[in-house]
């Protein structure tokens, strides 16, 4: 009897660790299947972390107006914006305020660069977005869409609120001052940014 039970107690003994040391095998196989995606997902590089601070739209009736802000940019890398789209207009545009012969000029520029951790401060008499052939009157209170393309295809999808703004008031070469809110009696096709002068 005490050999038979010796040997009953060494067999499940031996039963018992094949057992675990299977568990422990089918355990350390589950192992990257469940700690790999998150190592996947830290090294994968993040898109652009740009923000449009402090975002409004100059209320118009039609015609064109302009959006300000400031670029921000919270990411580690440089980032460029090539361009901007958005449903309230047929056609928009970056553009700059320089002086030039004594007169401030707005001019259309191929991008704003944004470098990692700064900003890009758009406002009256300074760089801004440029809306043209308004698709419907902005009242103040209403949400804008904007979209803004950077230099590697990506796209960043923006909302900014209209409001009154007293001033953005334009002084073309012409010598017509003129608001952007009034501006709808101007075709701006008729215009040479490079030669049309505006203090925003």
């Amino acid at each position: 009897m005490t050999t038979s039970t010796t040997r009953t107690s060494r067999t499940a003994r031996t039963l018992a660790t094949t057992a675990a040391v299977a568990a422990l095998v089918l355990a350390a196989c589950s192992t990257p299947d469940d700690g790999g995606a998150p190592a996947v997902a830290d090294d994968a590089p993040s898109g652009p972390a740009l923000e449009l601070t402090d975002a409004w739209v100059k209320s118009a009736d039609e015609g064109m107006t302009a959006a300000f802000g400031t670029l921000a940019n919270t990411g580690g890398a440089d980032v460029t914006v090539v361009a901007v789209t958005s449903p309230a207009a047929t056609a928009m545009e970056l553009h700059e305020t320089v002086e030039k012969d004594g007169v401030m000029v707005m001019q259309e520029v191929e991008s704003f660069d944004v470098p990692a951790g700064g900003s890009v401060e758009l406002e009256p008499g300074g760089n801004h977005l440029m809306f043209m052939g308004l698709t419907a009157p902005i009242a103040p209170g209403d949400e804008i869409e904007l979209v803004l393309e950077l230099t590697d295809g990506s796209t960043v999808e923006l909302l900014a609120p209209a409001k009154d703004f007293a001033g953005a008031n334009e002084s073309y070469e012409g010598g017509t001052d003129m608001d952007h809110g009034d501006m709808g009696d101007m075709d701006h096709g008729d215009m040479d940014h490079g030669d049309t002068g505006a203090d925003h």
